[in-house]
């Protein structure tokens, strides 16, 4: 089968997140089942406009502003017909696929904006946004649906969008989670984690509030941030925290990956997420896998990837005070924090993309008329 993926980003794009990572591992493993797949996104600064990457074909059009009506006009010139299955992604905006794409098409939502839409646009455009939402949703409403969380299920059927129409996917991790939650040993001192890009709509303002207060009863207390600083909130937190009484026990590392990124998850003690709302916290699993629970504020997606009081702990409230008041707990109670990262490891086992795909393959066979062949059914032909 030919799948055909409409996206503002791509995985290689500067704001690339979890959402990205997920389609292409779906991408790779779909060319490894044999399927061909093209994703047309945006381009962005000293990037190729065309490129193969694991066996599929990325083509960069426009900007993230410009590459809706870019990707419609490449479409109509070059691949009208030539997909069967096309998949029109909401990452802010949609493509508006199925008025100009006739083959099966399919939404894939990770998150609604809502509220995120004054965080991250300026106004007037925060305001335009958040009142266009609901009514471009509306006008979706017939499309069959994937997501990766309940919470985002829930918010599309307050649009109109049918139950039995939205189906949900697992989501997916890059690292692989340890063996035992012996295996590494933590930071000297309790260290509390914030990892991830440093946006308005991360609220890692939040996040060192919460540091400072849990610090006046934890001397010992420290603070990790790994993320890039670049704009303004970013420059904001930056301030805000080098000009903290505590800016001695806070760390700043910038962006991280590869083996800092496992080394920064598996010896800090917490991990803190305090987003608006995401479609997941990857993060959060991210961290769990490497032997690391999450304190997170009860919205969208970080609720998902929590189980309360099982795997980490949800704030009963989204405010600083209630975030540090469960650090402190966790710091103070040792046989808790012990059973919450061990049941957390446990279950991020749960979580990887060969499970994601797998939900995947299922329900794009259900709506396809064409059968479609899994990975492993291929491998015994």
């Amino acid at each position: 089968m030919r799948f055909l993926w409409l996206t503002w980003k791509d995985r290689k794009h500067p704001q690339a997140g979890g959402a990205e990572t997920v389609n292409e591992e779906l991408a790779k493993r779909l060319v490894q089942g044999g399927h061909e797949v093209i994703i047309l996104t945006s381009g962005f600064k000293n990037v190729p406009g065309e490129e193969v990457t694991d066996g599929y074909k990325v083509i960069r059009l426009g900007n993230k502003w410009t590459v809706y009506y870019r990707a419609y006009q490449y479409y109509k010139k070059n691949l009208q017909g030539w997909a069967d299955v096309v998949i029109d992604e909401i990452n802010t905006i949609p493509f508006f696929a199925k008025h100009y794409a006739y083959e099966k098409n399919i939404l894939f939502v990770h998150q609604l904006c809502r509220k995120v839409w004054f965080y991250q646009m300026i106004f007037p455009l925060s305001v335009l946004g958040y009142f266009l939402e609901p009514i471009y949703l509306r006008l979706l409403r017939d499309r069959s649906v994937i997501t990766v969380s309940q919470s985002t299920k829930n918010n599309l059927m307050k649009y109109g969008f049918k139950d039995e129409n939205i189906k949900i996917i697992s989501e997916g991790i890059d690292l692989e989670p340890l063996e035992s939650a012996d295996e590494i040993k933590k930071f000297e001192k309790f260290t509390i984690l914030s990892f991830g890009s440093v946006r308005a709509m991360k609220r890692t303002d939040d996040i060192i509030k919460a540091f400072e207060l849990a610090k006046e009863k934890i001397p010992r207390l420290s603070l990790v941030i790994a993320g890039d600083f670049g704009g303004g909130f970013g420059r904001r937190a930056l301030k805000l925290a080098r000009s903290s009484k505590f800016k001695k026990s806070i760390e700043f590392c910038g962006k991280v990956n590869g083996e800092r990124k496992v080394e920064l998850m598996q010896k800090s003690h917490l991990l803190c997420a305090a987003s608006v709302k995401e479609g997941w916290g990857l993060v959060v699993t991210e961290a769990n896998s490497q032997g690391t629970p999450a304190v997170v504020y009860d919205v969208d997606g970080l609720r998902d990837a929590v189980r309360n009081g099982e795997t980490g702990l949800v704030c009963e409230k989204n405010t600083p005070e209630s975030m540090a008041e469960n650090i402190v707990e966790l710091y103070s109670d040792k046989n808790k924090y012990e059973k919450l990262r061990r049941s957390a490891l446990r279950w991020s086992r749960e979580i990887n993309f060969e499970k994601s795909y797998r939900d995947f393959e299922t329900i794009v066979s259900s709506l396809c008329d064409r059968p479609f062949k899994s990975i492993k059914q291929l491998y015994y032909e």
